[in-house]
């Protein structure tokens, strides 16, 4: 049974608590952490949790509690201090997406990680989805054949008032905009699916949001050996529709799943019936594939779990978190600077830095607004 505390208790530590609480011969929660303890008095309150102590210092939680795993839940900001103090007092840590705003704070994660022997995961729940495990079984299956050109389509729909949340929209607090915050999803996809591209060139812009400093909506070309990706970061696209197609070399797969397989007439064109054989191959491959016994992040959470009982990596570790933060400062390095990045960015590289896009970023418009808290459920992604 591991002790587990959670620090941060804004609206995603619900997914996390829940993820717990479906684990009772697993986990107990023993402490919840916020800014205020009575902040974290509330979320103790409202998952009914009576034998779980509150505090509203992170250092005094971690010193006072004698724990296994903590989840960071906190704004971005703080995830370098709070998951270096976490594995400094010798928790493994679960960190929420994206890892932190910068390369510097993501290696001092890691670097803490290494020198307490603990585990770090990062937060990337939408691979435990049975879409996202077809995509990766049919492309690894080598089935399609090289990859041309994949289309990812990170697109959500927020309102103005969504960043007037105190920690939302400002390049210090935020880190970023939609890039970072909402397609960091698709980036880690993106990744885990395709590979690191070689090189990215971007633009973004704040197209709908008057009340943010940061982006709401940017578009990338990734470039691969031979292939391309288009990525389109948003929080401004009406219907919040996510999509990932994968062009082969052999056939088009995509999420939402659909296979699709051409074959060639004599004269270059496609025939009318394209190729059936591969496509009911590809179908019957992702058909058999097993049932996932648990999806987002109650899946990963139990990964996490298992991983520190068996004393094996996590099939999301800090490694892949940082990987993602490097693709989304390149995109923010090409867009600032209107030129093409190559990767992978090396720590003399400006952009590697903490403050660095705090100092160089565009200020799209100012931050009109600052609550403590907003009402309201949030999505974190389908199964769509």
């Amino acid at each position: 049974m591991l002790n587990v505390a959670i620090i941060g208790t804004g609206s995603i530590s619900d997914a996390h608590l829940r993820a717990y609480l479906a684990a009772p011969d697993l986990v107990r929660i023993v402490a919840l952490g916020d800014l205020t303890v009575e902040k974290a008095e509330e979320k103790r309150q409202a998952f009914g949790l009576e034998d779980a102590r509150t505090y509203g210092d992170a250092g005094e939680l971690l010193a006072a509690e004698d724990l296994d795993l903590v989840s960071v839940t906190t704004p971005p900001s703080a995830h370098r201090s709070v998951s270096v103090q976490a594995l400094d007092a010798g928790a493994h840590v679960i960190v929420e997406k994206p890892m932190a705003p910068s390369l510097e704070d993501c290696d001092a994660m890691l670097q803490a990680q290494r020198r307490s022997g603990k585990l770090l995961s990062v937060i990337a729940q939408n691979r435990f989805r049975p879409e996202m495990m077809r995509l990766k079984a049919v492309l690894d299956s080598g089935k399609i054949g090289p990859v041309a050109h994949a289309r990812i389509s990170s697109e959500w729909w927020r309102g103005t008032s969504y960043y007037d949340l105190w920690w939302r929209g400002t390049w210090a607090s935020e880190g970023g905009g939609c890039t970072l915050n909402h397609a960091i999803h698709h980036i880690d996809l993106a990744l885990w699916l395709l590979g690191s591209p070689q090189a990215v060139v971007a633009m973004m812009t704040n197209a709908a949001h008057d009340n943010a400093e940061v982006e709401d909506l940017s578009v990338a070309i990734l470039q691969y050996e031979r292939g391309l990706a288009e990525l389109t970061s948003s929080v401004v696209h009406h219907g919040e529709r996510q999509e990932i197609v994968i062009q082969g070399e052999q056939a088009r797969i995509s999420q939402p799943w659909e296979a699709i397989a051409e074959t060639a007439m004599p004269n270059g064109f496609p025939t009318p019936d394209g190729n059936p054989s591969l496509t009911d191959e590809l179908e019957s491959l992702v058909a058999d594939l097993p049932p996932l016994p648990h999806t987002g992040h109650a899946a990963q959470l139990r990964d996490v779990i298992g991983a520190i009982g068996e004393g094996r990596a996590p099939f999301i570790d800090g490694d892949d978190g940082r990987r993602a933060v490097e693709l989304v400062t390149a995109i923010y390095a090409s867009a600032i600077e209107r030129r093409t990045v190559d990767l992978p960015l090396a720590p003399e590289n400006p952009y590697y830095r903490s403050g660095t896009l705090v100092e160089r970023a565009p200020h799209f418009f100012e931050k009109t607004a600052s609550v403590g808290a907003l009402d309201g459920d949030i999505t974190v992604g389908g199964d769509s």
